[in-house]
């Protein structure tokens, strides 16, 4: 897919700077990010998070599900720029999920589940195991954990991408049994370079097949400790 051109409103530009003000106003008190220079949070987090939307048609998906966002990256600088979205953030800290509350309330975003929990844990309940049109995670583990954290998220024939930055191509080749067993077929890599710094950056598409065997996702801690190779 092509990259897509897209004009913001002066109401997203505003959206966008008050979420970098309050990101760094947030980090003085909580590790949310070692970035805080402005061109870079824009460059390096935002234009990074919506770099997506080059690569998935965002008019196409309704329910996003991102696994582990932090400060919620990708899914919230994606919601202000498709505001249809209905996103859920999943974190297991809780002092995230307080922040990512105060900033959806602080930018009026509406249709914003925040979720205190383990991705494992949380793929289990009946209201969100197969449930989503896409599901993001970016830098958080390697693929073939990523797999069993993210894929019992997205219904079937939906798309899971994980956002890295060097070439992961070991990490691909390392996660062929996960995309086997979860139901996932590899179909896609697409690199880029961010525009003003030129570090490389990496989208990994996955399309889920059908439904999530019954054993996934394994308990809380086992995909970290005992990943499926």
């Amino acid at each position: 897919m092509a990259e897509q051109q897209r004009e913001l409103s002066n109401t997203q530009l505003e959206q966008l700077e008050r979420y970098y003000q309050i990101l760094v106003e947030w980090n003085e008190k909580m590790n949310l990010t070692g970035i805080t220079e402005r061109d870079a949070v824009y460059e390096k987090h935002f234009y990074d998070s919506i770099s997506l939307s080059f690569y998935v048609d965002m008019d196409q998906a309704t329910r996003l599900a991102d696994i582990g966002s932090g400060a919620g990256f990708p899914s919230v600088p994606l919601k202000i720029c498709y505001p249809h979205l209905h996103i859920t953030i999943v974190d297991s800290l809780n002092k995230r999920i307080q922040f990512l509350t105060h900033l959806c309330e602080k930018l009026g975003l509406k249709n914003c589940q925040l979720v205190h929990g383990r991705a494992e844990d949380i793929a289990r309940q009946a209201e969100h195991r197969d449930q989503y049109d896409l599901v993001t995670a970016r830098a958080v583990a390697r693929l073939n954990v990523l797999n069993e954290f993210c894929l019992p998220f997205a219904r079937p024939r939906a798309l899971f991408a994980a956002m890295k930055g060097s070439d992961p191509k070991d990490e691909v080749h390392e996660a062929g049994k996960s995309l086997k067993e979860l139901g996932g077929k590899l179909e896609n890599v697409h690199h880029f370079k961010l525009p003003n710094e030129e570090s490389d950056r990496h989208i990994i598409l996955i399309r889920k097949q059908g439904s999530t065997p019954k054993k996934y996702p394994r308990k809380a801690g086992t995909p970290l400790k005992q990943p499926i190779v």
